[in-house]
């Protein structure tokens, strides 16, 4: 798949039928959040990126530093009629740790937040009560964000499919590795894969 570091606008639909929906969610380092979401079913795509900044185009290094705004996202698109959109946020909110500000595990700052980006106004209703659920759950304040999507701009190519492509690099083995056994361990029901 050949990505380039493009400009998607939020409204434009990359769908072809009714019941394909979009959600853009933050959850630290993005190889991870993709990783995940593309192994459940009915989900048909899970592209890395970057929203929520000031500037138009922005590259890695400038995520990096902090001072553009954006988050590390991951656009996900799913078939709502195999999973729900509560079940993704079910999924998003068990698979980080959305009671640190700015921060998962070693990875710090402002482009590592947690984060939801809708992209309607039902999403957004569902992104609240999962917000809710979830502060039901863990025990520090949850300060996920929850936000409408603005310009979504796809990552370089070599952070897509980070995790399949090198599944044995250190950082995929201590970090993503054990979100992956959390997620066949929980979610097992889910994946397309069993």
């Amino acid at each position: 798949m050949n990505f380039s570091n493009a400009q998607i606008n939020p409204m434009n639909s990359t769908t072809q039928s009714p019941e394909l929906e979009k959600l853009t969610l933050g959850a630290g380092c993005f190889w991870c959040v993709e990783a995940v979401f593309e192994n459940l079913e009915g989900v048909e795509s899970a592209v890395s990126g970057y929203m929520g900044g000031t500037i138009k185009n922005p590259s890695y290094r400038e995520i990096c530093t902090g001072r553009t705004g954006h988050a590390e996202v991951v656009q996900v698109v799913y078939n709502s009629n195999i999973l729900s959109t509560a079940t993704l946020l079910e999924v998003f909110f068990s698979t980080h740790d959305p009671t640190t500000l700015n921060r998962q595990g070693a990875d710090a700052g402002t482009q590592y937040r947690s984060a939801i980006y809708y992209h309607s106004d039902k999403q957004q209703k569902e992104a609240v009560l999962a917000k809710e659920k979830a502060g039901l759950e863990w025990t520090g304040s949850v300060v996920t964000e929850v936000t409408a999507a603005s310009d979504f701009f796809v990552a370089e190519d070599y952070h897509q499919a980070y995790y399949e492509l090198n599944g044995e690099a250190p950082y995929c083995r201590a970090v993503i590795l054990p979100k992956m056994q959390k997620l066949q361990s929980n979610f097992k029901h889910l994946l397309k894969f069993q």
